[in-house]
């Protein structure tokens, strides 16, 4: 029952990582076409910092999704025990 709330929440999150990331290209193409040219010895800096980011959110959407899982999982194991529990009550 909580299972879909973790891919909600998934697909929420690669939903916003997407629109992010074709908003920040039509900015960059947008500057391009302006005829403001960055010098070529400045870019790297700027895609190393904008890598940096991306490369630590995906590292919190990687915990996140793991913290949901885990959690996901913990649940259904009580849920499992909860019933056996009830079941093993009934019986004697």
């Amino acid at each position: 029952m909580a299972l879909p709330s973790v891919w909600s929440t998934m697909h929420v999150a690669v939903l916003v990582f997407s629109v992010v990331g074709l908003l920040s290209v039509r900015l960059v193409v947008a500057g391009q076409d302006s005829g403001s040219a960055i010098p070529a010895e400045s870019r790297p800096c700027v895609d190393c910092h904008a890598f940096e980011f991306m490369q630590r959110a995906l590292q919190d959407l990687k915990k996140t999704a793991y913290n949901l899982d885990t959690r996901t999982e913990t649940l259904l194991l009580r849920a499992e025990k909860r019933g056996l529990c009830d079941c093993f009550r009934a019986i004697h």
